[in-house]
């Protein structure tokens, strides 16, 4: 089958690799017909993990059934499915409290497991043809047959759900406000979650205009960070309070927050926010945060530690949640809110391609060119 796979440094090349197969009684073959790049899946491209050459990308992944395994009860061939990015068993201590994405049975030595990523388990990625699943009762989220509203169900494999988490990591009820600190699809779709749940004023801060104009067309406030100090600008519309909560979907690889300069300064979103947030307010952390960065501006960015105010954080008596998402909490909900016509995440599609131009895809993602916001490819187009 053809996949995407990783040949090193800025370089990815569509080729031929082995087909899938049942491994287990409960795993499920599927054809793939829309996989998403996720921001994620650029830190591996860009070098900045210690992913080798060879690995095939793509943990967003929708499709249908075409083979099952015998162990498989709730699942049948020609079912519409949508995966979490998660890998889960279902059944160990961490999965039966909720809490998917640190499993502790796929990826032995490691809490949590997810396709085509490093260090994540031995699970081949879904920017392919196929994808087995394994657990696949457990990890499968069945869909409406056809393909209507493909690219509103193929979020749920990751950024509808992450979008949402943060919500839930930072306790936004209705009526507060929120401080969404980035842009990309992840932070509009935490801005989108904060507006679903209830939230009374919602502020989008990025430098990209066109991620700004998105927040803005959904009813968000656009924070430009390169026109002046963020939380200073949302502390002028908040009556000089800041916001209720705020959000992190940005992650280490954050910008400098000045104008004009054009360098990574890791820990700058996370002070941003203790800034932004009122006193005993929270923040939740769905933006990705790793234990060692190859391409770090330091030697303790590059061994993952940053230098965060912990002090002003306990001043202000903030709390903060943090962690990768576990889909499998949010994904039918947000899927029946999809069905029922309440949530059209795909407003932050951007480009809908066949597999063959993914290396093209990731360049132009990468560099944040040509409108590039969020990308669907279509293995069998």
């Amino acid at each position: 089958m053809r996949a995407v796979v990783y040949k090193g440094p800025f370089e990815v090349a569509v080729e031929q690799v082995e087909d899938p197969r049942i491994q287990h009684p409960s795993d499920v073959i599927v054809r793939v017909t829309s996989t998403a790049i996720c921001g994620s899946d650029l830190h591996m491209y860009e070098g900045r993990t210690a992913a080798e050459p060879g690995i095939v990308f793509g943990h967003e992944n929708l499709g249908v059934i075409e083979e099952t395994g015998d162990g498989v009860t709730s699942l049948s061939r020609g079912d519409r499915v949508v995966m979490p990015f998660n890998v889960a068993c279902g059944f160990c201590k961490n999965c039966t409290a909720g809490y998917t994405g640190f499993c502790l049975t796929v990826n032995p030595g490691f809490a949590g497991g997810a396709y085509g990523y490093v260090a994540m388990g031995p699970f081949t990625g879904g920017q392919a043809e196929y994808v087995r699943v394994p657990y696949a009762d457990f990890n499968c989220l069945k869909l409406p047959e056809g393909t209507e509203m493909e690219t509103d169900f193929v979020l749920l494999a990751d950024i509808f759900p992450t979008g949402y988490h943060g919500n839930e990591l930072a306790d936004v009820r209705p009526g507060e406000s929120v401080a969404v600190y980035g842009g990309g699809p992840v932070g509009l779709m935490a801005a989108y979650s904060a507006m679903l749940r209830g939230a009374s004023k919602v502020f989008v801060v990025d430098r990209v205009a066109e991620r700004l104009q998105k927040a803005e067309e959904i009813g968000a406030v656009p924070i430009d960070f390169t026109a002046g100090n963020a939380a200073e600008q949302i502390k002028e519309q908040t009556a000089g309070q800041g916001t209720d909560k705020g959000i992190d979907a940005v992650g280490y690889q954050a910008q400098a927050q000045a104008r004009g300069e054009d360098r990574e300064e890791p820990a700058t979103v996370l002070n941003s926010l203790v800034e932004t947030v009122r006193p005993t307010g929270a923040l939740g952390v769905p933006g990705l945060y790793v234990p060692s960065d190859p391409g770090g501006p330091d030697e303790q960015a590059r061994q993952g530690m940053l230098v965060v105010a912990i002090g002003r954080l306990f001043e202000k008596g903030l709390r903060m949640g943090t962690g990768q998402c576990n889909v499998k909490r949010y994904n039918r909900q947000l899927r029946d809110l999809i069905i029922e016509g309440r949530a059209k995440p795909s407003f932050v599609v951007s480009h809908e391609l066949p597999l063959d131009q993914a290396p093209t895809a990731y360049e132009k993602f990468d560099k944040r060119v040509e409108g590039y916001t969020k990308v669907v490819l279509h293995p069998h187009a």
